[in-house]
């Protein structure tokens, strides 16, 4: 949360402020002191551009360490409440029990149905119209509590005889479902990693690249071998079959290489263009708050939200085409604040030339008048 609300918070605090000196006449006493805009602005850029400082480290070094923390602490309440992990309508597998509910109602599943398989040849069968689960011994047993049901079971010794027993209550012991109580587990996502952890992963994945490049070399000179051969065995046609398949499997697993690369260098980038976009939003906040000409929470609000959800679109629509290997990831990512870095410089020159770039009270008469046309 963090990582995105402190550059937001800096574009709107950006615009309050500014837009207050504004209000309230202090850019005319500053410029009457022989302080000009560029002056004025240059300790909050100089803020700006260490609180980005301190943002790659935030994104490096506490994010993705707090991003593993609440992965595991989600397992762990999957594991406390393990009915909130058994989805209506599909079967959920737990070591040798496959429960169904048609539906779930808070911490009640209704329409359950549940196959034991420790008989592998006749499972047996328990349908129930409701019923609660209740977790112990640290997630690795559960206890399901079934209300009128059937149970339905064919003895093995005797496999032409089907029994069925109707309940009003019944409680089903599932012990040792494989689970232990240490919740955490060591393997991290992208989102779980430092940019100096991702680059070790690709390192190794265009290590693994060039060596499975290799490989293709070598199939392809036995492909070329057998091809030049005008004639052919069965047992040759057999091989260059398997080598075509083989190749292809090969280009497929370079193209997932690739893929995961990809994905890698866009959350690496993406670390750093959200750090930086705190200085990206006050060259772009500043002069917004001096044109605009108003102190209102409520408009610096508006607007900061709106400039903040363009950039973030922008982001996570270069984010999903870098994925695609459709852009590079440092285009994908940088691209957002090199045109609002851009747009906030000429904001920034046109604001010394004071223009307004927005005139409040024109837009409010604007309205009124087309709300009275109305």
């Amino acid at each position: 949360m963090l990582a995105l609300t402190i550059p937001m918070a800096v574009l709107l605090a950006s615009i309050m402020s500014f837009g207050r000196l504004s209000v309230d006449h202090e850019l005319i006493a500053f410029k009457s002191c022989g302080i000009n805009i560029y002056t004025l602005i240059k300790p909050t850029v100089i803020a700006a551009f260490l609180l980005s400082i301190f943002m790659v480290y935030f994104n490096n070094a506490v994010l993705p360490d707090t991003n593993h923390t609440l992965k595991n602490l989600m397992r762990k309440a999957g594991y406390r409440r393990p009915v909130t992990a058994i989805k209506p309508g599909i079967f959920n597998t737990l070591e040798k029990y496959t429960i169904y509910a048609k539906e779930r109602i808070e911490d009640q599943l209704l329409n359950v149905v549940i196959y034991n398989r420790e008989n592998i040849k006749f499972p047996q069968t328990i349908i129930a119209e409701k019923g609660n689960i209740i977790l112990s011994d640290g997630g690795n047993s559960l206890k399901a509590i079934l209300f009128n049901g059937q149970m339905h079971e064919r003895d093995p010794k005797k496999p032409d005889k089907y029994l069925i027993r109707k309940f009003k209550k019944f409680i089903l012991n599932l012990p040792d479902l494989g689970y232990n109580a240490d919740f955490n587990t060591d393997s991290r996502s992208d989102r779980e990693l430092s940019s100096k952890a991702m680059q070790e992963k690709i390192d190794e994945k265009e290590g693994s690249i060039k060596s499975v490049k290799k490989e293709i070399l070598e199939i392809n000179e036995k492909i070329n071998d057998l091809e030049v051969d005008s004639i052919r065995t069965e047992k040759d046609k057999r091989k260059l079959k398997n080598f075509y398949n083989s190749r292809k499997i090969k280009l497929d697993k370079i193209r997932n290489y690739q893929k995961n690369i990809r994905m890698y260098q866009v959350e690496i980038h993406k670390k750093y263009a959200i750090a930086f976009a705190c200085l990206i939003f006050v060259l772009i906040g500043a002069p917004i708050g001096m044109m605009t000409r108003t102190s209102g929470v409520g408009m610096a609000f508006s607007v900061s939200s709106i400039v903040f959800l363009i950039y973030y679109g922008t982001l996570t629509g270069g984010e999903e085409l870098a994925d695609k290997g459709v852009v590079s990831p440092f285009l994908a990512m940088w691209i957002s604040n090199i045109l609002f870095g851009i747009i906030g410089i000429y904001l920034v020159i046109i604001s010394v030339k004071e223009m307004k770039f927005i005139d409040i009270e024109r837009f409010k008469l604007k309205i009124m008048k087309f709300l009275k046309i109305k």
